[in-house]
């Protein structure tokens, strides 16, 4: 496939299309020499050298190139593993700003870049034939109308999802769409969604990854996609054969989110790629420009400082490195229309010189960016690196997972003693952790009590221990800090009372969840009662442990789910914008109030007695403040939410001093069926079953 070259532009990286052919654009601060390599239908090789440089980046215009022609980058350099170099052209290279890749790898040995039997020696066998092709993409689509529903921090509701996982077996999606992006965004799929009332829903990985090495050899393949090779691409297995491709199939997707008022955020890896350690394939980064890609060990550079248990580590010191993952970002807001990003292991990508700083350069750069400060970024804050945990630590206007959440809740509601002071903070959206300094609210902290990290919530309260044999692992992946109990017997039993128990607790944690301050993350399959057979780590499970199982749906948990995600919807209160206070404002105004099983309000040596087991919040809508309405009710709700965390009932009286009007129940956890309407008034008492939770509501003045 030959081309006449032009000398082309620096910018924008990447293939760049227009009517007459493409602009090549690759950084590299140590190649001498960078070649786009086309390839023609039958699979034949040309070269062609990007004769111009300008600084760092090798740059051409090839005539007659256009959207859908494959390619690859061969780099000439140094090659010196001890110097940290390792440029080798007999190995086809990913373009990492390539929009669209095509093909696998094969795990032969051409594609190492070094000799197996001295790894500072190079490899000069050609990996071609065993690695992917670069894709040029036109990004022309028909948006139409799609508009982001730019829902309120406040107003999110986050669904954590996987695009195969949640469609394979959906009886209502055509076979030819199941595990697809088309599947995701079918009738059946959209109907659960919005019935269910989310309002996002997060990806996880869907930048096009690789299929490990260690896997294939077991006869296994990734499934969760954290082992990415190009931040550009649509994972190309998560398309339908249908002849559009993933890019425009993605675009779909996203179109049809939007239209049904779903917001799109991308769980994005950009803390490590597939090319894994010193010992690792030969991809692309790693042959273009190791060091300013990746962090390297200053004592021996032939080494990579693992700072994400992957064993690598991107370099975001290095200002190519960081245009690189902005650029990638603002590419799927500007193409794709996402709405938010959650960012991988984000520690790793704050790091200077190896140190967490809040206000590293990548911070920075996003927080700048009019594209990218517009939308919703959540940070996973932690690496496994030295310092590595960083919860509260990441800057104003960004929101965190809170694993102190999950892990105080679960252990609430597995009758743990010393619980309930930790567990008013965490309903109140861990002012402790994220109110520091007053710049960030309550939308700071990410509530969850199960993700895809860990056990289901099914599994939560059926496990004392993970199951993960059949990973492969002999066992030794997955965390063993799993906070579950398995209500009396470990796995499935036919014992009804335990049966009932375990499903009050399963309603008990997704009710707190909803009623709790912050920005609540529900585990997608849990509204089903999805299972993993207690396995707490299926990354490479394409089969029924990772499948969401529509036929043999809990349609009672269902409509719980459905009901308290739709109380919290509806009553600003239980999703202030603002801080709680606990401070009056006039009599019997506090915004917050907590109450011991009495009835009266707790006191210094309630909240020290390891005895108590149950705890009442009362949320006041009389102290709603304008900034968390729209516009101001004539009624707001109040809610008083009692919670019994003991293996033993508990009384509970209804407060008095608050006001003589009466509560109703709104939820009540302790039965399968929905909660009957009962009303209770002050100094009335209810009797609370173990591990059960009620949240009553009361409309008008407080006294």
């Amino acid at each position: 496939m030959t081309s006449r070259q032009l000398t082309g532009q620096p910018h924008p990286l990447g293939a760049t299309p227009d009517e007459d052919g493409t602009n090549f654009a690759v950084h590299s601060d140590i190649a001498d020499r960078i070649s786009v390599c086309l390839f023609d239908d039958e699979g034949t090789e040309t070269a062609h050298w990007l004769q111009q440089r300008t600084g760092s980046i090798h740059h051409g215009y090839l005539v007659g190139v256009s959207p859908g022609t494959r390619y690859g980058l061969r780099v000439e350099g140094p090659w010196d593993p001890a110097a940290g170099l390792r440029c080798n052209p007999a190995k086809l290279l990913v373009d990492p700003y390539a929009g669209a890749i095509e093909g696998e790898v094969d795990w032969d040995p051409a594609v190492f870049g070094f000799r197996p039997e001295h790894p500072d020696a190079i490899d000069w066998v050609d990996s071609a034939p065993f690695v992917p092709r670069s894709v040029v993409v036109d990004h022309d689509f028909d948006w139409g109308d799609d508009a982001p529903p730019r829902t309120r921090w406040s107003d999110t509701v986050i669904y954590e999802t996987h695009v195969k996982s949640l469609t394979k077996l959906h009886p209502g999606v055509p076979e030819r769409l199941r595990g697809t992006y088309l599947g995701l965004a079918s009738d059946p799929v959209l109907e659960h969604l919005t019935g269910l009332g989310v309002s996002a829903v997060e990806l996880m990985p869907v930048l096009h990854f690789v299929h490990d090495r260690a896997l294939v050899a077991r006869g296994r393949r990734n499934l969760w996609g954290y082992q990415p090779i190009g931040w550009f691409a649509p994972h190309a297995g998560y398309a339908a054969d249908n002849g559009d491709g993933p890019v425009v199939q993605f675009k779909q997707m996203v179109r049809r989110l939007h239209a049904a008022g779903l917001e799109v955020i991308l769980d994005v890896v950009y803390n490590h790629t597939a090319e894994s350690h010193q010992l690792g394939p030969h991809l692309s980064l790693r042959g273009i420009d190791n060091p300013a890609y990746y962090r390297l060990d200053v004592h021996d550079k032939r080494r990579y400082l693992d700072l994400t248990g992957t064993g690598n580590t991107i370099n975001t010191d290095h200002p190519a490195t960081i245009r690189a993952i902005a650029d990638s970002m603002r590419h799927w807001v500007t193409r794709f229309h996402v709405d938010g990003f959650r960012l991988d292991l984000a520690t790793t990508l704050g790091r200077r010189q190896e140190v967490f700083d809040r206000t590293a350069p990548l911070f920075q750069v996003i927080n700048q960016d009019p594209v990218l400060s517009s939308v919703k970024i959540i940070a996973e804050p932690w690496d496994v690196g030295p310092g590595g945990y960083q919860l509260g630590g990441f800057p104003a206007g960004w929101s965190e997972w809170n694993d102190r959440y999950r892990d105080t809740v679960r252990d609430f509601w597995r009758g743990v003693t010393r619980t309930v002071p930790d567990l008013a903070t965490r309903l109140t959206a861990s002012a402790d952790i994220f109110l520091s300094g007053g710049r960030r609210g309550p939308a700071a902290s990410i509530n969850y009590v199960t993700s895809h990290d860990g056990f289901t919530l099914t599994d939560l309260v059926r496990y004392d221990h993970k199951h993960n044999d059949e990973n492969g692992e002999d066992g030794s992946d997955g965390s063993t800090n799993n906070r579950s109990w398995n209500t009396g017997v470990e796995g499935p039993t036919d014992d009804p009372a335990i049966q009932a128990l375990r499903r009050r607790r399963r309603r008990s944690m997704l009710a707190t969840l909803l009623v709790s301050q912050g920005v609540p993350m529900i585990l997608g399959g849990d509204e089903l009662g999805r299972t993993q057979h207690g396995n707490n780590n299926p990354y490479a499970h394409h089969d029924e442990r990772s499948w969401y199982h529509w036929d043999g749906a809990d349609a009672d948990f269902l409509e719980f789910a459905r009901t308290i995600v739709e109380l919290r919807g509806a009553n600003p209160v239980l999703h202030r914008r603002t801080w709680l206070t606990g401070l009056p404002g006039g009599p019997g105004s506090e915004d917050v109030t907590w109450f011991a099983a009495d009835g009266m309000p707790m006191t210094l040596a309630d909240w020290a007695d390891v005895g108590t087991v149950a705890i009442g919040m009362l949320l006041n809508g009389d102290a709603l403040r304008p900034l968390d309405l729209d516009q101001t009710p004539l009624d707001a709700a109040s809610f008083l939410v009692l919670a019994n965390g003991a293996p033993t009932a508990v009384e509970m009286a209804v407060p008095s001093g608050v006001g003589e009007a009466k509560w109703t129940v709104a939820v009540d956890t302790t039965g399968d069926a929905p909660a009957e309407a009962r009303a209770f008034g002050p100094g009335e008492v209810i009797t609370l079953e173990p591990f059960a939770m009620m949240v009553l509501s009361r409309t008008g003045a407080s006294s």
